[in-house]
């Protein structure tokens, strides 16, 4: 007869061998696609979205309060002790939590006023975001892209995708508020 202990442990060795490989997959995938620089969504990822809204602001406005991270909290209703590490550059990580879920992301794109962009990685999954700014007349149009990919995000690909594209609604609607005030 086999234990309860002995049953509980076999199963963490499993998730823990099965979290490592697919860090392993989903790092060397990302590597072979796009040769270390992490600057573009993955397009077969199981998991993407693009949306895009305009916003009365000048693109100076929108980028001030869209890369103010330690700030997110205050106006993004799902977001959670976010903290910059550092100053806003490529490279330069932060820590937040949404839905529940703790994300550490790594800046890859800071172009002032036009292009800004992170990855992001939590337990079985990993992220590419990017937002594109571009001012005509005073008013700045805003997309937002994103892929997730790893085990959860093909698992969950039917729901993942329903999330991303509710929640990046959200975000685009609150920073339209936000930055309109």
């Amino acid at each position: 007869m086999v234990s309860f202990a002995s049953l509980k442990q076999t199963i963490m060795y499993l998730k823990s061998i099965l979290l490592t490989v697919n860090s392993l997959i989903i790092s060397a995938g990302l590597f072979a696609q796009n040769n270390g620089k992490m600057k573009s969504i993955n397009n077969k990822a199981p998991v993407k979205c693009s949306k895009s809204i305009t916003i009365n602001a000048s693109s100076e406005r929108v980028w001030k309060i869209l890369t103010d991270i330690d700030n997110w909290n205050t106006w993004q209703t799902e977001i959670h002790n976010p903290k910059l590490n550092g100053e806003l550059l490529p490279e330069t990580t932060f820590d937040w939590k949404t839905g529940g879920v703790k994300i550490h992301s790594t800046l890859h794109t800071v172009e002032p006023f036009k292009r800004f962009g992170w990855t992001g990685k939590a337990t079985g999954m990993f992220a590419i975001h990017n937002w594109t700014l571009t001012e005509i007349n005073g008013q700045t149009m805003v997309t937002v892209d994103e892929s997730m990919d790893g085990f959860l995000a093909k698992l969950f690909k039917k729901s993942f995708n329903k999330n991303l594209e509710k929640g990046m609604h959200t975000w685009l609607e609150l920073l339209k508020k936000e930055c309109e005030k």
